[in-house]
Formats: C-alpha cells, sequence, structure tokens
C-alpha cells in the first residue's frame, strides 16, 4: 500500500529492512513509524482493548491518544510515534501491557537542569516563526518538539497557501514552506532545537519536564514560556465510532502526506471546512476514491475553492446531511448518512449507505493549550500562537508565531517593536470565508484569463505573479476577490492559473479559432493522466458538466511545481464556463441493497469503553461533576487522560439541557503525556 508516484510529492526511498509483526517478517524503510509501516501492509488493527476486546487502530496519529499502542520489543509503544528499527519485534497489544521482569540492571541518571531564556513549545510553523524572531535578536531559545522533523501541520500540506504571497510564502506549498522555516531556524546561531523531544508538564516550581529525544528526562527553567503546540481534531459520537478506520483528517494525512502510505481505498469524509475538504482533495491525488462527502451545516465552512476542485472531480458532497452510524465488524465496512433539520437532527426515511473502508472525521480542532494554562496557574511568563492561540489556517500561525516571538523578547526587556500592521496582517490571514459575489462579467477580448474566486478570503498570489499586473487585489485587504482590469493586452503566459492556490482561474484564448478557442486550465494529477488529442469531461465551477472537450497539450510555467497547464479546444459557448476537468475515474457511491446492521451505543471514552448511555444515565440521576463521572465509570481515566471524551461528555450535557455553566470540569492531569514512571527519577532507557 506504499506510494510509488504522487503528482505532487517525491518518491524517493532508500534501501529497506526487516522487522517482525507477529513474528512475521516485513519490509520497512528508514524514517518510517510502525503505524506506517503496518499500513504498508494493510495492517490497520494493532490490538484488542483489555475491556471488551474490541479492535484498537490508529485515531489521532498525532501523539495524543493511546488507540495504536503496539508492543515493540516487549514495550508498550505509540506506534504511530516511534520509528521502526531494524529486527524489531513488533506484536499487537491484547488488553493490559505487562510489567517486564524485574532487573538488577537498571541505570540512573542525574536530572539534569537547564536555563534557558525562552522555551518553545512546537515546531510548527508558529513555534518555528517565534523561534526565528527571537534568534535574530540573539535570544537563547531552545525549541522542543515531539517528532522527527520540524513543520508541523505544513508536513502534510500539498497545496499552496492562501494569503498575502509578501508576507507568508502565500502560492507556495505547504511542504516547501517547512523546509524555508526550518532552513531558516537552522541558520539561528542562538537557537537550539531538540526533536523526538516532547514536553511532559509544567511544575509548579516554574520548570518544565522535557523527554530529550525520547531517552532523557530534563528539566527545562524558562524565563519566557511560548506555546505552538497546535490543536487535536474533534471527534463525533455514533455507532461504530470507533471502529478502525474511523479517524481524524489530520491522521489521514499524516499517512498519505508524510509516510507515503495509501491509507485507504474508499473514503468517506465527514466536516467540510477546510480540513476535511483539503484531505479529501489529497486522497484523489494519491488515488484512493472518495465517495462522499457530508457536512451538517447547509453550506461547506471551508472555502468555496476547495469544494469546488472537490465538485469539478466528481466527488458527491452532501450538505444537510450527517453520520448516523458506521457498520463493521473488525473494520470499517460502510457509512449511513442522513439528512438534518433545522435542529440537526436526523430525519428519518433520508439515510443513504455507502461502502467505504476508511471514514475522515474532520469536524474542527480544538487548542491544544495545556501548557499555557498550567504556566498561567504557576506564574510562568507565557505567550501563545499558532492553533494554541486560536483555530486559524497555517499562514496566520506563522504571523502569530513572529508576534509572539517579539512579546517574548519584549517581555525579557527588548526594547523591540510589534508593528501594528504584523497584528492587523494576522487579523485577516485568520480571517472566516466570506461574502459570495456574482461571476464578473467575461471581457469582449481575444485573450483574457476568467477568476472563478468569487468569495472574500485572504490571498492574493495571483496579483503577485502576473507579470502586467493586469489581476489586482485590493492591497489594504486581500479578502476582497481579485479582478482582472483588461487595461493592457494579456500575453497568455498563464503564471495566475499556475500558482493560484485555489486552481480558480482558467485563460480563455479566441486568437487561433473564434469557434472552438483553447481554454487553459490547471491540472495536479500528473502528466500520465492526460495525454494530447484525449476527449475529456468539462466542467463549470459548481461540477456541472458542459460537455466533452479536447486536449491539445500539456505544458508547464517555470518554477510552478508540479502544476500542469492544460490547454483545452471547446465550443466558444461555453469557454468562460470551463472551470476544470472531470477525474478519469469512477467516484460514483455504490449503495447495498440492504442496510447493514447497526451496532451498539456510541462510545465516549474510547481508552476505557465507556458508552454514551452510561454517562446519560448519571447526568439524568444529578451529576454534574464530571470528576464524580469519572470515578464511577472511569470516562476520562484512560492514557490520553481525557484530550477526547472532555468536549464529548461537555456535548451530553447540552444534550441533556444542562448549562456548562452548572458543571464542574475534570480536575488536569499533572502530566500531559504517559511515560514510563522511571523516567522522572533518571532511568536510562534500554
Amino acid at each position: 500500500m506504499r506510494l510509488e508516484k504522487h503528482p505532487i510529492l517525491e518518491v524517493r526511498r532508500t534501501e529497506p529492512f526487516a522487522f517482525f509483526f507477529q513474528e512475521k517478517e516485513l519490509l520497512a524503510y528508514p524514517g518510517e513509524t510502525i503505524a506506517s509501516a503496518l499500513f504498508a501492509y494493510g495492517i490497520h488493527i494493532f490490538g484488542r482493548h483489555p475491556k471488551d476486546g474490541s479492535p484498537q487502530g490508529i485515531f489521532c496519529a498525532n501523539g495524543q491518544c493511546a488507540q495504536c499502542l503496539v508492543l515493540a520489543d516487549g514495550r508498550p509503544v505509540k506506534a504511530c510515534m516511534t520509528l521502526v528499527r531494524p529486527g524489531m519485534k513488533v506484536a499487537p497489544l491484547e488488553g493490559l501491557p505487562q510489567p517486564p521482569p524485574p532487573s538488577a540492571h537498571l541505570h540512573f541518571r542525574e536530572i539534569r537542569e537547564i536555563a534557558v531564556e525562552v522555551l518553545v513549545i512546537g515546531g510548527g510553523p508558529a513555534g518555528m516563526s517565534a523561534a526565528m524572531e527571537l534568534g535574530k535578536l540573539g535570544v537563547k531559545t531552545l525549541l522542543v518538539d515531539d517528532k522527527h522533523r520540524l513543520g508541523g501541520k505544513l508536513l502534510l500540506q500539498t497545496h499552496r497557501f492562501f494569503g498575502s504571497r509578501e508576507a507568508v510564502y502565500a502560492g507556495t506549498r505547504g511542504i516547501v514552506i517547512a523546509e524555508k522555516l526550518s532552513s531558516e531556524l537552522r541558520d539561528q546561531k542562538s537557537v537550539e532545537v531538540w526533536l523526538n523531544s516532547p514536553a511532559l508538564a509544567v511544575f509548579s516550581d516554574k520548570k518544565v519536564g522535557v523527554l530529550k529525544e525520547g531517552r532523557e528526562y530534563v528539566l527545562v527553567r524558562p524565563k519566557i514560556l511560548v506555546v505552538a503546540t497546535g490543536a487535536r481534531e474533534r471527534s463525533l459520537l455514533f455507532p461504530g465510532n470507533t471502529l478502525p478506520g474511523v479517524y481524524g483528517a489530520g491522521a489521514f494525512q499524516t499517512l498519505v502526506n508524510r509516510d507515503l502510505v495509501r491509507a485507504a481505498k474508499r473514503l468517506f469524509v465527514v466536516g467540510g471546512g477546510n480540513v476535511g475538504l483539503i484531505a479529501a482533495y489529497h486522497a484523489l491525488q494519491a488515488g484512493i476514491e472518495v465517495v462522499g462527502l457530508c457536512e451538517a451545516l447547509p453550506e461547506c465552512t471551508g472555502y468555496k475553492v476547495h469544494k469546488d476542485k472537490l465538485v469539478r472531480l466528481g466527488v458527491p458532497v452532501y450538505t444537510s446531511h450527517t453520520v448516523v452510524s458506521a457498520h463493521g465488524r473488525e473494520h470499517v465496512e460502510a457509512i449511513t448518512i442522513a439528512q438534518v433539520d433545522e435542529k440537526f437532527q436526523p430525519i428519518p426515511g433520508t439515510e443513504k449507505t455507502f461502502p467505504c473502508d476508511t471514514i475522515l472525521i474532520a469536524v474542527g480542532l480544538d487548542p491544544v493549550d495545556e501548557f499555557y494554562r498550567k504556566a498561567q496557574e504557576f506564574g510562568i511568563p507565557a505567550f501563545c500562537a499558532g492553533d494554541a492561540q486560536e483555530i486559524a489556517e497555517a499562514s496566520a500561525a506563522i504571523f502569530t508565531g513572529r508576534i509572539a516571538g517579539r512579546k517574548a523578547a519584549r517581555a525579557l526587556g527588548l526594547a523591540v517593536e510589534i508593528p501594528a500592521e504584523w497584528e492587523r496582517t494576522a487579523e485577516i490571514l485568520k480571517s472566516k470565508p466570506g461574502r459570495i459575489h456574482p461571476a464578473p462579467s467575461l471581457p469582449d477580448l481575444p485573450l483574457f484569463p476568467v477568476i472563478h474566486c468569487v468569495q472574500e478570503i485572504p490571498c492574493n498570489p495571483c496579483a503577485a505573479v502576473c507579470p502586467l499586473g493586469l489581476i489586482q487585489v485590493d492591497p489594504e485587504d486581500i479578502r476582497k476577490t481579485p479582478r482582472f482590469s483588461g487595461e493592457k493586452a494579456c500575453s497568455g503566459c498563464g503564471r495566475c492559473v499556475a500558482f493560484c492556490p485555489g486552481l480558480a482561474i482558467t485563460l480563455v484564448d479566441f486568437r487561433k479559432d473564434p469557434e472552438n478557442p483553447t481554454v487553459t486550465v490547471p491540472w495536479e494529477f500528473g502528466e500520465d493522466s492526460l495525454r494530447p488529442g484525449m476527449n475529456v469531461v468539462v466542467v463549470d465551477e459548481d461540477g456541472g458538466v458542459l460537455g466533452e472537450g479536447t486536449v491539445l497539450e500539456l505544458a508547464r510555467v517555470p518554477s510552478a511545481d508540479h502544476t500542469l497547464l492544460v490547454r483545452l479546444k471547446v465550443p466558444k459557448g461555453w469557454a468562460g464556463k470551463v472551470a476544470g476537468i472531470r477525474l478519469p475515474m469512477r467516484l460514483e457511491p455504490e449503495i447495498p441493497p440492504e442496510p447493514l446492521p447497526i451496532p451498539d451505543e456510541a462510545v465516549v471514552c474510547r481508552c476505557e469503553r465507556v458508552k454514551a448511555s452510561e454517562i446519560r444515565a448519571l447526568i439524568r440521576k444529578g451529576v454534574r461533576d464530571m470528576n464524580e463521572i469519572k470515578a464511577i465509570t472511569r470516562a476520562g481515566m484512560g492514557a490520553c487522560g481525557g484530550k477526547t471524551c472532555r468536549n464529548l461528555i461537555l456535548r451530553l450535557f447540552r444534550e441533556e439541557g444542562i448549562p456548562v455553566s452548572e458543571v464542574t470540569d475534570f480536575v488536569g492531569r499533572p502530566l500531559f503525556l504517559e511515560v514510563p514512571l522511571g523516567i522522572f527519577a533518571g532511568m536510562e532507557e534500554p
């Protein structure tokens, strides 16, 4: 199931090595996690829950839960975070992990303590940007990240970025931005970076526990803390929601775009925000069939251009629909969705069931801000950036990271300025999608671009790349829609078509044949999928089929990596309406003749297998303290520390008509990540 080619990503692998799963020899490549190596062989069940024997697999792929625990050389580890090693013996975790036999050869080291001026937790766009600002000022800074590469979610983003081309690399792919930022960070001599080094806790003596390189426990004493830990994905309650094959969009993108594993064959996406829309597009690029996408609201909440890309390619989008249940015994086999009423309740008789092997839950994010809240509690000067501060696009995280870095420097007493335009730029980049305007009228010219981007979003690459300045975006507010001025003759260079992050510009050319003009459209599915002379299905902005066009040629724009320009011959009557090409693959869903059996009640606490019915019963008996619910049911007592189930339990209170103000929240765990207790005594890992 490993990808051998990809239209955007370079697939380069070195020599494989052997490891073992259940004593069977498999092959892995350097840099692969245990999870990705197992997924490459179609192995999705990593163990069994000790309570009811239910199959366990990947859920977050970000180290935030414990669904993917396996035994690696006899030790329980998270498969999504642990790199596979030559000769490693991996086994599924059946029940609770057993402690290793007593050893007389345990070694302990003295707990090292270090002092830094600023500790940055998180190596994504916000954390790297904050550290760079501090590095430029010569501030002694330590950046720690729990992954083996810097970049955070940028490493998963193969699409071009929106936002300001001048400020945040708009028009450049996220994977490229990650490399640019990490390269710039390496040049900062006063910044030290620890990878594979999760922060574990913030303590009342103003120290932060860090597990350096997964082996040495170190206490870091910062003067200032910058928290750029990103976000975790929200979950949903529905029967079958814990089956292997139900996981977050971020987990899916990690497997596909970072680890180059085809993580599904038939995929259904729940959630029409940018995360869900983008993940569906990434799936198509990896050769995965996207059966459909549903969104509970009447319209998708993500950028219209992201939705347009999907419908043009033939993906059905079901708005005002929600997931009812997932079906399967050991793995997802199908999904049932239904239309919802104005109160978002499923309408009986509107159910639709689709065979699929993977369900992506993309229903929003929650800030990972525990470190920040503890720092405030214990009096450590701290600043938040990126999604840990406010959920927004990664382009905004770059800017809020820069601002947090400057604020940290100022808190140290340095005379640094935070330009007012930075704050304004950050607010613009964090903007939600705005109004949708009518499509502009077409000019009476022989050659001109057609701008299919009609929604107010923060973006300006089209204006920045036009060599003649014919496409204009308000420089004071890049959320306003672009317009073609037509003051001078368009050269037909195609740069606007190639660099538009939303793939929302086409080029119409009547010069050679007024009756059958040439329309240039962007294409990001590789040269192998099209060839000159081929007839293709041509669609409009909303995915409506216009008819067939003929491919004249495939071209490239210098520096527009991996975006092809496809020149089509089409009738003049719909030349200005052409927005894209339907993928030459079957995407229509297959509906089984009979609905599959509905599984048991939805599981709220994945770690302890606590069902919604158990918690509802306690709420109806008058329980208002989530800690009491924990004591009775063990909900929130599992390895993830209540990270996933907390919001679901609060949702159950709301559904029962209990205001959140009357609910006592969980007492936060003193540690944010589970580790062997010996670590805190300085025990050396074998």
